[in-house]
């Protein structure tokens, strides 16, 4: 006694035609090899004539699995899917299986590729896949009960004989159930990475300030982000040199109530997209964006308008600019006079030329020596104390050292502008040689 020979053997597939493959989807992966049929002749003559019957019978079969599906799937209710598309989807699956119980070898293929396409279909549409593997089961149900009214019909001594065959008919469900959830998963894995793709675009768009003003609603609807509102972007650098002890980043606070973080990759960067509740400022976004240890912040001025995106982002990579050290973050309105020199490179590496030059030409040790004793004492606000506190020296030697440099420059330090070029000088060299 052998199950119905529901396997093709190597011959080539013949039959109905294939439902044309849906644009963009790969093909059904290739039919696992199964094992040879085992079912007597004449139980499998028999299943073959009885899905002779049935083939004839098509269209009523179509009708009566469409009844039963929409009345026991409100998925497939004719809101959600045209009479006329179900009954056709139907009908063409029915068909393939039945041509499969008649003729292994010309159906077998025709009947995968239907499957596939419907479950890509389906998927395509967004019907739930329980409900469409819910309607394939009752379609299964129901060519099996046919084959037995049938067969009990019209040759009563023989009909136990499809006994021998529901164990085939049932794997083959089980099989083409598996085909369609795999052909279901794949288009909402396409799908899904073509929706990332085209956010992506959209956000790059945005940064890069090329978005059409007549598509920005359009946009603003696919990202989910209002036209109007606090926006700021944060521009993200991983850290210059190698870290000697890397550990695991922490992961990000949670974002307070109100507040949205767009992240988007770059080539050489990343930016982080915030819209802003009333409340929240930019100097408190640090905590919430999803670093790595060390990486450089920079975060520009807040806008009010999607369409500003593109300024708000070449604030930002002008702040990711004036960061001095790994892990440092910059709010560029904390930092205007170092974006000043950082955005006029040209006009910054002149004014360190005037204000720095006869320093600049010492050996390292005393031009070292000089330019950090400069800096401490405009940070220590001019303090001759503070500074040799912090410079571990007594004030009088950094009183001889400021001195030194009115003689190096003949600039002086207690003229306003002379001060400001020097502040201005020293973070152009800082920035500009880094």
């Amino acid at each position: 006694m052998r199950p119905p020979a529901l396997a093709p053997p190597g011959t080539a597939p013949t039959g109905p035609a294939r439902p044309r493959r849906l644009r963009g989807l790969p093909d059904e992966p290739p039919a696992r090899r199964p094992l040879r049929s085992q079912a007597d002749t004449e139980a499998e003559q028999l299943l073959r004539r009885t899905a002779q019957c049935l083939l004839g019978e098509v269209d009523s079969l179509a009708r009566e699995l469409v009844a039963m599906i929409t009345e026991r799937e409100p998925a497939y209710r004719p809101a959600a899917i045209g009479p006329e598309e179900l009954h056709l989807e139907v009908r063409t699956s029915l068909e393939s299986s039945v041509r499969t119980l008649m003729d292994p070898a010309a159906g077998w293929e025709a009947a995968r590729r239907c499957s596939w396409h419907i479950g890509a279909l389906r998927a395509q549409r967004e019907l739930p896949l329980d409900a469409l593997l819910h309607a394939f089961r009752l379609g299964g149900g129901l060519v099996w009960r046919r084959l037995v009214e049938t067969a009990t019909l019209r040759e009563p001594d023989r009909a136990h004989l499809l006994l021998h065959s529901a164990s085939g008919i049932w794997s083959f469900v089980d099989e083409h159930s598996d085909l369609i959830t795999e052909a279901y998963r794949a288009v909402e894995s396409q799908t899904a990475r073509e929706h990332r793709e085209r956010a992506h675009a959209m956000v790059q768009s945005l940064l890069d300030g090329t978005t059409r003003i007549a598509d920005l609603a359009t946009v603003a609807a696919a990202l989910d982000l209002p036209e109007h509102g606090r926006y700021v972007v944060a521009a993200l650098a991983a850290p210059d040199g190698p870290l000697l002890r890397p550990r695991p980043a922490e992961p990000p606070a949670d974002p307070p109530p109100g507040v949205r973080i767009v992240r988007h990759g770059g080539t050489d960067r990343e930016y982080a997209l915030v819209l802003l509740d009333e409340r929240t400022e930019p100097a408190s976004l640090a905590a919430h964006l999803p670093t790595r240890q060390a990486m450089r912040v920079g975060i520009g001025q807040v806008v009010g308008e999607l369409s500003d995106l593109g300024a708000a982002r070449r604030a930002a990579d002008v702040a990711l600019r004036t960061c001095t050290a790994d892990g440092d973050v910059a709010l560029l309105h904390e930092r205007l006079p170092a974006a000043l020199v950082v955005s006029l490179p040209d006009l910054g590496a002149a004014l360190v030329a005037r204000a720095l030059g006869p320093v600049l030409d010492l050996d390292h040790q005393d031009r070292e020596c000089l330019l950090s004793t400069l800096a401490v004492w405009l940070d220590s606000a001019g303090s001759a104390q503070r500074a040799g506190s912090r410079l571990y020296c007594h004030r009088n030697t950094v009183l001889n050292r400021l001195r030194r440099y009115e003689q190096l420059s003949g600039r002086s330090l207690n003229h306003p502008r002379d001060l400001v070029e020097l502040s201005l000088a020293l973070d152009a060299h800082r920035l500009l040689s880094a």
